[in-house]
């Protein structure tokens, strides 16, 4: 599972103590025991993936705008990848 993402409050000001949050992850449903997963962690300005079986644990991130315009094209051609 990958590491926690930490966001800071959007009503901390530069320079100031602020609050951090931890993103929580959820693994793809597509996904079957023992397989490796896509896990996704969404934050009201950022969606993170990561997939399980990457060694390094990158952490892709893009707007929901842009993660939206990829399920898009993903639902559209089910059959290329």
């Amino acid at each position: 599972m990958p590491t926690y993402a930490w966001h800071k409050s959007s009503h901390c000001a530069q320079g100031e103590s602020c609050l951090h949050v931890a993103s929580t992850w959820q693994k793809s449903s597509y996904c079957g025991q023992g397989e490796s997963c896509v896990h996704i962690s969404a934050a009201p300005q950022t969606i993170h993936l990561t997939e399980s079986a990457d060694p390094t644990q990158a952490i892709l991130s893009a707007t929901p705008t842009a993660f939206s315009a990829l399920l898009h094209t993903l639902k559209a051609s089910p059959n290329h990848g």
